[in-house]
């Protein structure tokens, strides 16, 4: 029998707008663009998927909606799965929050610049997870999110100490981890899309 898989996909690049509240922001050109490429081959790469959550920011429902319109699903929300608060700073320079998002994942008990806690956004996106897995229809499930949640994640479940070792990495975002749905076993760390999806 084969076992049931949970897909954490990452949404891929956004519009950044200062002006915009973080959870606002929508994808740009390229990040569509490579959504887009992920939905025509849905049907046949993502067969057995009975249910699409996403977080509720903008960025990640945006990746979701043609994503599960492919597989004639309708997007559901998971609860508390939003990325990290940052709304204490709001937009930062690219310089800027890199250095932030550091001293974030290396002082995890620590509230940086007002920023939610890691451990705290740790503690939320696991709860998150297992209640989405715990309601969804037996079969295979697909979360669309953020990246700093995703590694938060990928630690917890691996047991690994909060840490940024196992970020996604740069590049925009629009990568992968896939879990046993049944034990949450990790199969995958970070991969992008096109790596697992389209060659």
């Amino acid at each position: 029998m084969t076992k049931s898989v949970l897909r954490y996909l990452s949404h891929p690049q956004v519009q950044i707008n200062p002006d915009v509240e973080i959870t606002e922001w929508s994808l740009n050109d390229v990040g569509r663009a490579r959504i887009d490429a992920l939905a025509a081959v849905a049907q046949d790469r993502l067969d057995g998927t009975v249910a699409v959550f996403s977080s509720p920011e903008r960025k990640a429902c945006d990746a979701a909606e043609p994503i599960a319109a492919a597989l004639d699903l309708s997007v559901q929300i998971a609860p508390d799965s939003y990325e990290n608060d940052r709304s204490s700073t709001g937009y930062l320079p690219s310089a800027e929050f890199e250095k932030t998002a550091d001293i974030f994942f290396g002082k995890p008990e620590e509230s940086v610049r007002g920023w939610e806690r890691a451990v705290d956004a740790q503690t939320r996106i696991l709860r998150s997870v297992k209640g989405v897995l715990r309601d969804a229809p037996a079969g295979d499930v697909l979360i669309v999110g953020h990246g700093a949640v995703g590694t938060l994640l990928f630690c917890a479940i691996k047991g690994y100490p909060i840490t940024r070792t196992y970020d996604q990495g740069p590049g925009g975002g629009g990568n992968l981890l896939m879990f046993d749905r049944e034990t949450l076993e990790i199969n995958s760390e970070w991969q992008s899309l096109e790596s697992h999806f389209l060659l």
